[in-house]
């Protein structure tokens, strides 16, 4: 079994096509196809499924695939630390941000990264937490922003901000005439939420204690954007919660209500795996993040950390 070979399944499970596959490894096809055929035979095992079009792995051929690229990985790892590589960030990387954070923090640090790192460049992906972790975990992805902590052993979080949630309602006459509201004064009747799949919508739902009872009469109407329930609490139909960078416009202020201290808040952090050697990246999203986003998210220091499994 060598590393070449690792990476022939890789480009194959990419490609999912031998002559395709080949090009992108710098091979010809013969090569590529012989030299998997040998790795197959070596582990007594069928990586691929040659009856389907396109090209398939088998079940055991996707958990091996997953483990060549976290292999390929710290063998690149292992050639970086050795030639002391680690603080050189030219190059492409992969970036995976949840589609709760995504489209409010990327506009503020994007830019001024990219002009201050113009050797690197990112490949920005929107993705859910549990796909995340398992690009995190097989290598397919150098590093995410979400809602942490994660509680997993292989991945390193570096935490950003703290995040309040607020009470997004019709009015400000919504809940009674304080500006400010407490988790008990939420109900469950009315509340617009994500969609399942979201961390966020688990925290909502840790804020205002839901439980099993109530679940299914309470909550009419879910959906997968934020901006969705923000229109429809506006149009008098609910109230929600939302995070304070999804605030953009001075008029969404009269939609507002603040929670009493200690407010409720979503850690935000950076994620990568725990043997992820590229310390300048991380060192230098962090300073640009932390450099750029308002002072609601870096001056808060009287918060309850809200969970989001």
């Amino acid at each position: 079994m060598t590393l070449q070979q690792l990476k022939y399944i890789v480009a194959l499970d990419h490609k999912r096509h031998y002559i395709k596959a080949a090009e992108d490894c710098f091979v010809t096809q013969p090569t590529l196809t012989i030299q998997v055929k040998k790795l197959e035979e070596e582990i007594g095992t069928i990586i691929f499924d040659r009856n389907t079009t396109p090209l398939t792995p088998t079940p055991i051929g996707e958990i091996l695939i997953a483990k060549a690229k976290s292999l390929l990985r710290e063998a690149e790892e292992f050639k970086e630390i050795a030639n002391n590589n680690t603080s050189n960030i030219t190059g492409y990387y992969t970036l995976g941000i949840i589609p709760t954070i995504a489209p409010y923090l990327l506009p503020y640090f994007l830019d001024s990264f990219l002009k201050n790192n113009p050797k690197t460049k990112l490949i920005i992906k929107e993705m859910q937490t549990e796909l995340i972790i398992e690009a995190l975990h097989n290598g397919t992805l150098d590093i995410g922003i979400v809602s942490t902590p994660l509680e997993d052993k292989n991945i390193r979080e570096i935490n950003l901000y703290q995040e309040p949630f607020l009470v997004y309602c019709e009015d400000q006459n919504t809940f009674g005439s304080s500006e400010v509201v407490t988790q008990d004064d939420l109900t469950p009747d009315n509340l617009l939420i994500l969609e399942e799949g979201h961390c966020f919508r688990n925290q909502v739902l840790n804020i205002c204690k839901e439980n099993e009872t109530y679940k299914y009469k309470a909550f009419s109407f879910e959906s997968g954007s934020i901006q969705t329930i923000k229109n429809l609490v506006k149009a008098g139909l609910g109230y929600s919660l939302v995070p304070q960078l999804s605030i953009q416009e001075k008029e969404e202020k009269v939609h507002l209500k603040h929670f009493k201290n200690p407010k409720p808040t979503r850690e935000v952090s950076i994620v990568v795996n725990k043997n992820f050697t590229k310390e300048k990246l991380i060192e230098n999203l962090l300073v640009e993040i932390k450099n750029t986003i308002p002072k609601e998210v870096t001056e808060i220091n009287n918060y309850m950390k809200v969970r989001w499994k």
